[in-house]
């Protein structure tokens, strides 16, 4: 009895530190979630970079519709006249610069802050709070930057075609390198807001097996 019982105890011991010991005492640890899985770096590292395209689109962005100004003639019922556009003329494209500011402020901020955990080896994503804090955050100026790129659109669109029934010409003609700036730094918005909305994508993945 005495023998049968160390044997059982030396059974116990070994089946610990093999880590298969089950019971309501023993807690049991995912290989996705122990500290340096491969999944887990795996998630965080596309978390850091889905952070690092977005805050460089967005400052794409910021900087073509900041350098968009143009000085130009353009012919009304054969007069020529000096036209002279700028994207502060425009509050569409006011609106548009200050998202794009934003949302490159918020990429750094994140950039920075799991950038520092990353190299501590930490999570990225240390809790369920920070996980909805991001979700929300990210939402928000992914929905920003959509209706800032459509207000902006309208407006160029309206540059190209020109007003009907009417004299107004298309003034991309003669202002292109203005008309390009714009159009580039729209384009660089949309991706910049499908790029928050994968982040969005993926902090719903994370809540969901956190």
């Amino acid at each position: 009895m005495v023998s049968d019982r160390k044997a059982s105890e030396e059974a116990k011991v070994a089946a610990a530190e093999n880590g298969t010991m089950s019971g309501p005492l023993v807690g049991t640890t995912r290989p996705s979630e122990t500290k340096g899985s491969p999944v887990r770096r795996k998630s965080d590292l596309a978390h850091l970079v889905l952070r690092l395209l977005c805050m460089a689109t967005s400052v794409t962005a910021l900087s073509f519709m900041l350098t968009a100004r143009e000085a130009s003639t353009v012919s009304i019922y054969g007069f020529q006249l000096p036209v002279y556009s700028k994207w502060s003329y425009s509050r569409s494209f006011e609106y548009l610069v200050g998202v794009s500011a934003a949302v490159a402020a918020h990429s750094l901020l994140q950039l920075l802050i799991s950038g520092s955990r990353l190299l501590r080896k930490s999570p990225v994503i240390p809790s369920r709070n920070h996980a909805w804090l991001i979700f929300a955050g990210d939402q928000v100026f992914a929905y920003a930057l959509m209706s800032a790129g459509s207000a902006a659109s309208g407006v160029t669109n309206l540059n190209r075609t020109g007003i009907r029934h009417t004299a107004l010409p298309n003034f991309c003609k003669p202002l292109q390198s203005f008309c390009d700036h714009v159009a580039i730094s729209i384009a660089f918005t949309f991706f910049s807001c499908i790029l928050l909305a994968t982040s969005a994508v993926q902090d719903v993945i994370w809540l969901s097996k956190n």
